[in-house]
């Protein structure tokens, strides 16, 4: 990148990277207001809040006093500034050297544009400097910090991705301009689309994605009598992928057990679940999640039957919600908060749906 100017296809359809990407739409998002507004119940510091907004709204990390003037804004509705514009990501410089901070990235707030160019030009408008940073994994997974295994890594420890980033996918080079004191050069250039590759439809026909985005379930277990004791084994494929998507401080997953007799009969059920709680978000270790690409989970467990018998299948299910279920008294705060019933009826809908748990995959085995 030369210039801000810089022009693809994509950027002129849209006008600014940030208008119809899910990159730019965080702030004025309806589930992201709701959220936000139930974890403040939990009195955050300022430090705490600061974090949150890291990722959606860099520039706090420069500017912390406008952290809560922001969320003033993204509670009220009414969002008058930039989450993630072009500057944003341009302007990171290096990467934290404490490989537990997240968001990881550095921000230089001057007049340098940073970027993978080969030949920086400098134009009228700032200076320009090719970094490497923005050809690696670890740009990105400075914010998406639940993607790899190693997330200050500059390649992706895949034997089936070899030799590609993140950007290898999500940026697919085409043929751009830009400006300089020189005026307009053509040159490569990334797409700024940022789309994902994956739908449902694809999921569904492909089984080799779902063979390595989709995690799968193990199951080793042993009866004796009226105790059953086992171990779950939730392995994820070597893809740098997780399915669902979604916040990493927020996914919720749940593996419920249950044993019924031949006749289909409830003898015993446990379930365990991983995710924060609001109070805790943004304990460490953030993006130390169940479901994580090139990882493997294991997971005991034990239950105690309602009765003995012949023919027993053992069930397991992973299921996830994109949000965890807000305590009581953190929705009834919240919801005093807002100002109409209209309102308290449309955060409660909300929270509901997506607080709702959906399956994932399933595992059956005898005893």
């Amino acid at each position: 990148m030369a210039g801000l100017r810089e022009m693809t296809m994509d950027l002129k359809l849209m006008g600014r990277v940030d208008a119809a990407l899910l990159h730019g739409t965080a702030l004025p998002s309806p589930i992201f207001r709701t959220v936000l507004g139930v974890w403040l119940q939990t009195k955050p510091t300022a430090e705490k809040r600061q974090q949150c907004l890291s990722c959606h709204a860099p520039a706090v990390t420069v500017f912390p006093q406008h952290t809560d003037r922001i969320i003033e804004q993204v509670l009220t509705g009414k969002v008058t500034v930039e989450g993630i514009s072009c500057a944003s990501c341009h302007m990171v410089e290096k990467l934290a050297e404490d490989t537990k901070q997240v968001p990881a990235f550095q921000i230089n707030a001057d007049k340098t544009m940073f970027g993978p160019f080969k030949d920086a030009e400098d134009n009228m408008v700032h200076n320009s400097f090719a970094s490497p940073l923005y050809k690696g994994a670890n740009y990105c997974t400075a914010c998406h910090f639940e993607k790899t295994r190693d997330i200050r890594s500059p390649t992706i420890d895949s034997e089936i991705l070899e030799g590609s980033v993140c950007q290898s996918c999500h940026m697919e080079q085409t043929t751009g301009s830009s400006t300089s004191k020189r005026g307009a050069l053509t040159r490569e250039i990334g797409r700024h689309y940022f789309r994902g590759i994956v739908i449902p439809g694809l999921m569904l026909k492909n089984r080799n994605l779902q063979a390595e985005w989709m995690p799968r379930l193990e199951v080793k277990a042993d009866r004796s009598g009226t105790k059953v004791e086992g171990e779950i084994a939730v392995m994820n494929g070597a893809v740098p992928h997780n399915f669902p998507d979604g916040d990493p401080v927020l996914k919720q997953f749940y593996l419920t057990v249950t044993v019924k007799d031949k006749n289909g009969h409830l003898l015993g059920t446990t379930q365990k679940t991983f995710g924060n709680s609001y109070a805790n978000l943004l304990e460490q270790p953030l993006g130390d999640i169940l479901v994580k690409g090139g990882t493997t989970k294991h997971v005991p467990f034990e239950l105690t039957l309602t009765a003995e018998g012949e023919g027993m299948l053992l069930d397991v299910m992973l299921t996830y919600s994109l949000i965890p279920r807000p305590e009581p008294g953190l929705l009834e705060g919240y919801l005093k908060t807002l100002p109409s019933d209209a309102d308290r009826e449309k955060a409660t809908r909300l929270l509901a749906n997506y607080a709702e748990p959906r399956i994932l995959t399933f595992r059956t085995k005898p005893l």
